[in-house]
Parts: structure tokens; C-alpha cells; sequence
């Protein structure tokens, strides 16, 4: 789970980035400005969102006295799924944090580290101080993305800036829409894969059945819930796209400003390039999933 997680992230990322920042220069570093940590959120992502559908399952039978040999229901499994979703918006994964005696290590979810790889990813919308007066200035300046601060930095700022708690700026979005997608995400895998095998559904699936259904899966999970995901994403650059604002807004007021500048449309921004992504991704998640189940059980 952890591996396939990597893979996904690294190789599709730039889509991400694309979506959260549009870029005007292309190169390959800036647009995998902010990488580390996506990585270490799909690690952490993968792992329990998998683990967590398979325990709540479990408990559905449990709880219905579903024979382990019976299919769940499409509810059911979507229901064990929305579980899945709220418990990995809170998964908890430790991270050193330096400090002046050494490290400490801080307990981070889902959202801080989604709050660090957005700040990361707008760290290069924010103009210079200054504007460089010099051709020798402006090669200094095409240089930077190295100083540029990473994500310990921006960590120990958020910290030093709101406490603790501003780490988990946006759990609102994240929890709605990893809830709400996860529900889509396997539902829509569940109802796919069943379609497929409608003549024998009892047989494999077929690797490229798994691969379809996933991609199917990727999309609904994005289209489903996306306007969550832009609202999150703005409460988490907001400090740094509009300095000098009061404060910080709440899920709500955030989502009305939106509508109200640009309609649905505006919280669908992105949405595209995120599909494009997702798709691939979903697919090459369930390929491997499905393949090792079949392979170990």
C-alpha cells in the first residue's frame, strides 16, 4: 500500500501542482515544489484507508450477522468506506520537529500535512521584497526555489503563528470530502467491478477490469466532493495569497465568498487537471491492490 502510494504521488504530482498553483515556468523542480510531503501523506493515506475498509466491513457483519462467504451490499460497502475516509482525515503519523534541545516529535493527521504541501506548493506566487534591479539580481533571484522554506520551516512557523491548533486549518474540507470520497471512491470501484462481472460474480477480476474500475473511481471521488477540497485549499494559502487578512475564516464563510465571486464553476476550479490525474492514479492503486488480494488473500 505504502509503495504504490509513492509511486502515484511522484509520478502524477505535477498534475497536483498544475491544479493548486498554475505555474509560468515548467520546470521539473518547481513543479514538484512541495513533493515530500503528498509522499508522506499517501503513505500514511493508503495504509489506513485500506485497513480501515477492511475492519469496518467487519464490523458490518458484525453488526448484521453477515456471513465472511456473503457479498456486502453496494450501501454497506460504501457505508464502511465513508468510515474509512473520516478516520484517515484524522490518521495519526509522528514527525520529528527540531528544536533548540533537539527533536520532538509532534503527532500530525491528514490535514497539517495537506496545510504544508499547499504552502509549499504557493511559496512561488509570493513576490520578493524587493523587485531585483540587475540582470545579476534577477539570476540570483531565478535561483531561490533552494532557500525557499521546506516543510519543517513551514511547520514551526504555522506553530509559531496560531499554536498547535493551526495545523489543522481546513479539517473541515478534509473531512467532508475524504468521507464523502472514500464513499465514491469504492463505491463507484464496487459498482464497476460488479457491472463487469455481472455473468460470474465470482470469478477474478481481470487486470484490466481493476485498472477501469479504478479510474471510474478516481473521477467520482474528485467530482463528488471537489468544491470541499477548494474551499480547504484556500483557508490553507490564504495567509500567504492575501497577507494582512483578519484572521481566519471559517469553512462556511470561505465557501459563500467563493460562490458568490465565480458560482460553481469557481469551486469546481481545478477540477480537470485533478480528474486527469486521479484517474491514472485510482487505476494503477487498484491494479496493485486487487492483484495482491487476489495473490495473498
Amino acid at each position: 500500500m505504502k509503495a504504490y502510494g509513492v509511486y502515484t504521488v511522484y509520478v502524477l504530482f505535477p498534475f497536483t501542482r498544475s491544479k493548486t498553483t498554475p505555474l509560468t515556468t515548467h520546470s521539473y523542480s518547481l513543479l514538484n515544489q512541495g513533493l515530500p510531503a503528498p509522499i508522506v501523506g499517501a503513505m500514511a493515506e493508503n495504509a489506513s484507508l485500506f485497513l480501515a475498509y477492511g475492519e469496518l466491513q467487519n464490523l458490518i457483519r458484525y453488526a448484521w450477522n453477515i456471513p465472511v462467504a456473503q457479498t456486502l451490499s453496494l450501501p454497506q460497502l460504501s457505508l464502511a468506506a465513508a468510515g474509512a475516509g473520516a478516520i484517515t482525515s484524522f490518521f495519526l503519523c509522528f514527525v520529528p520537529f527540531p528544536v533548540s534541545a533537539g527533536f520532538l516529535t509532534i503527532v500530525l493527521s491528514r490535514t497539517p500535512i495537506e496545510l504544508v504541501k499547499c504552502k509549499m506548493q504557493v511559496q512561488m506566487l509570493i513576490p520578493p521584497p524587493t523587485p531585483p534591479s540587475s540582470s545579476f539580481a534577477r539570476a540570483v533571484a531565478s535561483t531561490s526555489l533552494r532557500h525557499l522554506p521546506g516543510p519543517l520551516a513551514i511547520l514551526r512557523d504555522a506553530i509559531r503563528a496560531d499554536g498547535v491548533r493551526g495545523l489543522w486549518l481546513g479539517q473541515t474540507g478534509t473531512l467532508i470530502r475524504e468521507t464523502g470520497g472514500s464513499a465514491a471512491w469504492f463505491g463507484t470501484k464496487e459498482l464497476i467491478c460488479k457491472f463487469l462481472r455481472r455473468d460470474a460474480p465470482a470469478r477474478p477480476l481481470r487486470p484490466w477490469e481493476s485498472a477501469l474500475s479504478g479510474a471510474c473511481a478516481g473521477a467520482a471521488y474528485n467530482l463528488a466532493f471537489f468544491p470541499a477540497d477548494t474551499v480547504k485549499s484556500t483557508m490553507q494559502t490564504e495567509a500567504e495569497l492575501r497577507p494582512g487578512s483578519a484572521g481566519h475564516r471559517s469553512f462556511v464563510a470561505v465557501a459563500r465568498e467563493l460562490y458568490r465571486a465565480q458560482g460553481l464553476r469557481g469551486l469546481y476550479a481545478g477540477c480537470g487537471i485533478t480528474v486527469a490525474r486521479s484517474g491514472p492514479s485510482s487505476a494503477m492503486i487498484f491494479l496493485i491492490y486487487d492483484g495482491l488480494k487476489a495473490r495473498f488473500g
